[in-house]
């Protein structure tokens, strides 16, 4: 478990389910479809409460459940995860939180903890894909001294990757 003055990020619980789906709902009609609920309803809570049970436990890197200190509940998600697109041993940096917690600073808050933990863990670079329209996460990773790296991953339909770096 990590804490911040407002935050708690902690690992996965099968109740969590029902808030990573409502992440799901919420994402921008511009993600790509496999990140999207799909016209079929899924993935499902169920189907996102089996991936939760089988996410292995204590396995870095690794994406966190990010709840508010103050009250216990869970806002998103931040943490490491593997990108097959990126060097081995470099993590990538991923957040998502509900839309109603936008704008107070929270995502920078729990990245710059998952920052630091990887700074701690002796991760040479972290990596941080992001959409060119989504200005917000841009920011976030601005913030935190992400720069771009240079390489794009074109694409007309959901907008280019745009991938960004921090030496650790």
């Amino acid at each position: 478990m990590v804490e911040t003055e407002r935050l708690r990020l902690r690992g996965w619980r099968p109740a969590d389910a029902v808030v990573h789906r409502e992440l799901w709902t919420e994402r921008d009609p511009r993600v790509p479809p496999p990140r999207r609920i799909s016209a079929d309803g899924h993935p499902s809570i169920e189907e996102l409460e089996a991936w939760i049970r089988g996410a292995p436990r204590e396995e870095e890197p690794r994406l966190l459940v990010v709840e508010l200190r103050e009250s216990g509940e869970m806002i998103g998600y931040c943490g490491l995860v593997h990108n097959p697109a990126v060097p081995e041993g470099e993590p990538e940096l991923a957040y998502e939180l509900l839309r109603r917690h936008w704008g107070r600073g929270y995502a920078t808050e729990a990245a710059r903890a998952i920052v630091e933990r990887a700074r701690a863990a002796g991760y040479p670079r972290l990596w941080a894909s992001v959409r060119d329209w989504n200005t917000a996460s841009r920011g976030v990773l601005a913030k935190l001294g992400f720069a771009e790296s240079g390489r794009v991953e074109p694409d007309a339909v959901h907008g280019d990757s745009i991938f960004t770096t921090l030496a650790l």
